[in-house]
Parts: structure tokens; C-alpha cells; sequence
């Protein structure tokens, strides 16, 4: 029996809708294997029918790139379980976050059908979709602090941050002025606001993502120079990180140790400033300890590990930041599980 067979014009190759299917139902499955941890009663139910109502209404609609749009908000609902640790009610908002806007689907229907929390985040994304212009740097502070403001639900904000990630994933395939428009809104709106909700690891991807699309040729510079000394940074990383394990182990604290480069937008920040070539910039990785201990030890454990990193190395007076004592308090990761 032969596939089904879809062309789009004379001028198009002509697309396999029965691999699409299968791989729309990959993507969904997978989708379903990260959300299965956090995943209660009917949860699963939930996001089947999210999806299935996702699916039937972009089912003739197609990204700039030419595949199913439904790749695109499986794809953020994918981001929100994995890279934010969203719930089951942002993981079928993820799902629908477009459905409003693209099609002749209402807020109420949204409401019948999935209830008044979704309804509320989905309606908050639908309004923060197409508000901002690129303009000046003072007018980007002020959308980031009306979004912060305006919005009752944190995980609006969240989702918008999930698909705005992916949307700078794809970047690719538009055109030349929208992908530097993109880029500019990410850079003064997105990538502060992840850093402002602690999502330090979009932030960063989502500043890369800004200079590979913006400054092409210096992207692939610094991105070639990290790959050529890699070697010699990881045999320097090993080095300094191995008597503060021997001294860390000793104290029974469960601890994970990282060592990272720094981000390359990071560094072409460095470059830029300091007007140096980049043989002569030494801050170039960073090292991270992640402590496994219960929130009231939390400040303790960090000043213990702290003291034993300064027992090996002398801090820089001029570089040091306390975020130990300065640290807020936030209930937002028991919220956003809901």
C-alpha cells in the first residue's frame, strides 16, 4: 500500500503525510515519557486531548521551514517539562499557546474545554503575542517589567520563554529582517527576563542564539577557538576541581561538581570590552557546585562549601558577588508544578 502524498506547489518536493504522521506521534510519545514523572490521575488524558485539539487545528498549517506547524508547540511543551520543569496545566497551555491566536478557536471554548487555568494562561500569551516593537533599550525595560507585572501566572511568562527558545532554534528558515527582528526582542526582552527567573541555562542558549544569527562570523570564531582548546580546559577544570572534591567528600554533603565553558556571547562580551584577542581573555570556563542538602541547611552548606573553595584559591575582591546572603527565597518551583 503506498504512502499518502502531499505536494505544496510544482516547484516543492512532494512530502510523505504518512512519515509526517509518525513522526508527529514520535514527538508526542516523547513528549509523554518526560511528563510521565510528574504526571497524576488524568493528567495523561488531559494532555492527549490538548493535543489532539492542537493537532486538528494547525493540521493545515506548516512553518516557514515547510513542516507540520504541530512540531512547533510539541516542541515547547517539550522544553517546558525538560529545561523548566513545568506541569501538567503548562504542558497542555504549551500545547494549545497557539491555537487562539491562528485559528477561530475562542478563550471560552478554551475554558469549556480545559478549564479556567488554562484558559487564563493561554488568553495572557495571546495578549503578549505581536505587543512589542523593537524600539530603544528603556522601552524593552519597561515591556519586561509589564510582563512581570501584568501577568497573575508566572508560567505565562515561562511558556513565553519556552517558545520563544524554539522559535530561536528554528531561526533558520526566515528571512534575512524577521530574523534580526527576533534576535533584537530576544536579547533586550527574553534572554534578561530567563535571567531574572533563574533559567540561566536558556538565558545563555538563547544570548548564542542571538550571536549566531546577528554576528554570524564571530559566532563561529569563538565557537571554532572553544572546540581547538578544549583539551587544555579540561585538563585545567580537572586540576582545580580536585582538591575541592577531596575537602568537599569529607564533609558527608551530597555535592555535584560541573565545569562549563563560558557561554560565547559571554565571551564576545569580554572581547569586545576589554579590546583584547581571544589568546589573551582567561576567563573562559566557569566551574559550579551544586549541593544536595534540605532547604534550612541550604545557606550553611554554601558558606562550608565556599570556605573550602577560598582554602585553595584567593578570591577577587573585585569580582566576588554574594548571592549566598542576598539570595530571595522563592516558592515559584513549587508553583510552576501545578
Amino acid at each position: 500500500m503506498m504512502n499518502a502524498v502531499e505536494r505544496r506547489s510544482d516547484t516543492e518536493p512532494i512530502i510523505d503525510l504518512e512519515l509526517e504522521r509518525q513522526e508527529i506521534l514520535k514527538r508526542y510519545r516523547r513528549l509523554l515519557r518526560a511528563a510521565k514523572p510528574m504526571l497524576k490521575g488524568d493528567d495523561a488524558k488531559l494532555i492527549k486531548k490538548a493535543f489532539n485539539t492542537s493537532a486538528e487545528a494547525h493540521k493545515n498549517m506548516r512553518r516557514r521551514s515547510g513542516e507540520p506547524y504541530i512540531y512547533h508547540p510539541l516542541a515547547v511543551a517539550q522544553i517546558a517539562v525538560e529545561e523548566i520543569g513545568l506541569g501538567t496545566t503548562s504542558i497542555v497551555a504549551a500545547l494549545l499557546h497557539d491555537v487562539v491566536e491562528d485559528t477561530d478557536t475562542t478563550i471560552a471554548d478554551i475554558d469549556r474545554a480545559f478549564g479556567p487555568k488554562v484558559a487564563r494562561i493561554i488568553d495572557g500569551l495571546t495578549k503578549i503575542s505581536g505587543y512589542f516593537e523593537y524600539g530603544s533599550s528603556q522601552q524593552a525595560e519597561n515591556f519586561r517589567k509589564m510582563l512581570l507585572t501584568l501577568s497573575d501566572d508566572v508560567r505565562v511568562i515561562l511558556i513565553k520563554l519556552a517558545d520563544r527558545l524554539h522559535n530561536m532554534r528554528t531561526l533558520e528558515s526566515m528571512p534575512r529582517d524577521k530574523q534580526l527582528k527576533i534576535a533584537s526582542e530576544t536579547i533586550y526582552i527574553y534572554a534578561p527576563l530567563a535571567h531574572r527567573l533563574g533559567l540561566y541555562s536558556i538565558k545563555s542558549e538563547l544570548e548564542d542564539l542571538y550571536l549566531k544569527h546577528v554576528e554570524p562570523e564571530a559566532y563561529k570564531d569563538i565557537a571554532k577557538k572553544l572546540r581547538e582548546t578544549r583539551l587544555a580546559r579540561d585538563r585545567f577544570i580537572g586540576r582545580f576541581i580536585e582538591p575541592i572534591e577531596k575537602d568537599l567528600a569529607e564533609t558527608g554533603i551530597k555535592y555535584v561538581i560541573k565545569g562549563r565553558p563560558k557561554s560565547i556571547y559571554s565571551i564576545w562580551t569580554k572581547l569586545n570590552k576589554s579590546k583584547k584577542p581571544f589568546e589573551e581573555i582567561y576567563d573562559l570556563f566557569a566551574v559550579r557546585i551544586i549541593l544536595d542538602v534540605p532547604p534550612d541547611e541550604e545557606k550553611a552548606a554554601c558558606w562550608r562549601a565556599y570556605s573550602i573553595v577560598t582554602d585553595h584559591y584567593k578570591p577577587n575582591p573585585d569580582r566576588l558577588k554574594d548571592w549566598i546572603s542576598t539570595r530571595v527565597p522563592t516558592a515559584m518551583n513549587r508553583f510552576i508544578q501545578r
